[in-house]
């Protein structure tokens, strides 16, 4: 068993989503959102590269060697599956250790809203799952692939940086690649996907421009297409596709989004109203001509207020689904106010009154 193996063990009898590994600190978890240490002496440079070189394959440490951050999965012999990144920073190397859990949760037990699940019954076009680091995307996106593999007869073609959650063929055929194992490029991966007779293709993340590109062109060919983007909203999702493709295809690209985009799925992690865990809250996007339109005439910034009135479709703006949760009593109100677009709606119910702006008087 790797020394590491024993940091990583005790993270998941903790319950934690990441152990964080740096030279000059112990050991940190991180539990239901919060960073702590572990009661451990702080780490040595020489004595954490040697925990790192004792899971990496000689083709990552010479990777690593020439100055390049490592992304890949490592399973223990007993502390679970894990997405790991190792990087060099002042002091010397550091490591994030995600947890992967073994069984892959459902839509239902995640809390996701119905409308979710229909979209994994659109047969082309594109759904994006976005937000920051650490908010969930790879788990709801798992749970997604899990219900079309229950449901349907597909070909699903998963393309990851690295694989997370693995997935054990049910009705549909499920075939999971990951970057830099069996394919260069998530643009390349797609374009060999088309090749591959696919239904759905997962890409991992829409990161540069060959790879919106290649996925958009997929979506239009009778794919479906699910894709991660890193923003925070629908419009910064919308805004960011538009605005990462060159100026002359800035039409063509307006014109994809208001046909073939069909969703967009924007969720934060909120720690539950018992402290005990942490709980997605989505704001969600369908496509209607209304909304069509306002990319088309680039007035996305109005793409909110459609939100809030499109309750009936599925729709919901990120306050609208933290106001909801708290008044469930699903999440602690001055958590809501952290999370929330417009603080202001969310001031009445903080019970810590030193989160709230300080007011200058005089």
């Amino acid at each position: 068993m790797a020394r590491i193996d024993a940091f990583l063990k005790l993270g998941l009898a903790q319950g934690c989503s990441d152990v964080h590994l740096a030279v000059g600190v112990p050991p940190m978890l991180r539990l239901h959102g919060d960073l702590m240490p572990i009661k451990f002496r702080d780490l040595g440079g020489p004595e954490l590269e040697d925990y790192i070189e004792e899971i990496l394959t000689e083709a990552q440490k010479q990777y690593f060697q020439n100055g390049n951050d490592l992304d890949f999965s490592y399973v223990g012999s007993e502390s679970g599956r894990f997405r790991v990144n190792v990087y060099r920073k002042e002091t010397g190397v550091g490591a994030t250790f995600r947890n992967i859990p073994s069984d892959i949760p459902s839509m239902e037990r995640l809390g996701l809203p119905a409308i979710i699940e229909k979209f994994c019954d659109l047969h082309q076009g594109m759904v994006l799952v976005t937000g920051s680091t650490g908010t969930g995307k790879s788990t709801t996106l798992a749970s997604m692939i899990d219900h079309l593999n229950s449901t349907r007869s597909l070909n699903i073609i998963s393309l990851e940086d690295p694989i997370e959650f693995v997935h054990t063929s049910k009705k549909a055929q499920v075939v999971q690649r990951e970057l830099g194992t069996h394919l260069p490029s998530f643009a390349e991966g797609v374009r060999a996907a088309l090749r591959e007779d696919p239904d759905v293709i997962l890409v991992g993340e829409l990161r540069d421009a060959e790879t919106i590109s290649m996925a958009m062109t997929a979506a239009e060919t009778g794919h479906l297409v699910l894709g991660t983007l890193h923003t925070t909203s629908a419009v910064k999702s919308v805004d960011r596709i538009i605005d990462a493709l060159p100026a002359d295809q800035r039409e063509q690209t307006k014109s994809f989004l208001s046909h073939s985009l069909h969703a967009v799925v924007t969720q934060n992690l909120v720690k539950t109203a018992d402290g005990r865990g942490r709980r997605a809250v989505l704001e969600v996007l369908v496509m209607t001509r209304a909304i069509a339109k306002l990319i088309m005439t680039e007035q996305t910034h109005q793409i909110p207020a459609q939100l809030q009135t499109g309750k009936e479709l599925g729709m919901q703006t990120m306050d609208q689904s933290l106001l909801d949760a708290m008044n469930q009593k699903l999440i602690d109100p001055d958590d809501a106010y952290r999370y929330a677009v417009d603080h202001k709606k969310f001031e009445r119910f903080v019970t810590d009154t030193t989160i709230l702006p300080s007011v200058e008087i005089g």
